[in-house]
Formats: structure tokens, sequence, C-alpha cells
């Protein structure tokens, strides 16, 4: 059975850094575009960013954009997002997806074919 697997998340102080690992459970990761988003206390989703299989062109939500990084080491097979600076209106479940094609969809592209179980983040609880 393949999966999308999340790690990272934890209980921070506003302004800390994570750092999310998203790898592939069954499968590879290369030539793969792999999308991050997070579901908010609510259930509202939220895409964040897109890297597509050669690490260009990669769309982002504006708001976190000056404060989230996005990479991907196709040896290790993981696609990595960086958060820094988190502020409380962070704490959410973050997920990873792909619609399994190299390609990014839209930032408002809210649902993917297969989406990881996701790893809580939580700021200043």
């Amino acid at each position: 059975q393949v999966q999308l697997v999340e790690s990272g998340g934890k209980a921070v102080q506003p302004g800390s850094s994570l750092r999310l690992s998203c790898t592939g459970a069954g499968f590879r990761l290369e030539g793969l575009a792999i999308t991050w988003f997070r579901q908010l206390p609510g259930s509202q989703r939220e895409t964040l960013v897109c890297i597509n299989s050669r690490s260009d062109n990669n769309p982002w939500r504006d708001s976190v954009r000056d404060r989230f990084r996005v990479s991907r080491d196709d040896v290790m097979n993981t696609v990595y997002l960086q958060l820094n600076n988190l502020e409380r209106g962070d704490t959410a479940i973050y997920h990873c997806a792909t619609d399994w094609n190299g390609r990014c969809s839209p930032i408002s592209q809210s649902h993917y074919h297969t989406e990881g179980q996701g790893t809580q983040v939580t700021v200043g609880a």
C-alpha cells in the first residue's frame, strides 16, 4: 500500500521554527509534484505551497510565502517544509499530498488524489 507520511510537528512557542518532512512509503517521490496544505481548527483547508518535479515555479499562498520554505531531496525520498517565525495562527494539522503528476495545480485547489494523515503543529499552547 502506498502512502504519504508526514513528521516533524510538535508544540512550540511563537517565533519558533520547525522542519516538517513528507516521505513516500512504498513509492518514490521523484518526478511527482508534492503539495503541502494545512487543516486549521474548524477544518478549513489552506493549500500552502507546491513543489514540482524540477523544484521550480512553485506556487505559494501569499500569507506564508515570506516565512515558509519548501525543498525536496529525491535521494532521501523526502519533501521538506521549513516553518519559520511561527505564529499562533499557524496552529494546524499539516499534510502533504500528490495528484501523481509532475506539475503543480493552482494554489486554489484544496483536495488531492493522495493525502497523508498529517502532523500536528501547535503554536503557543
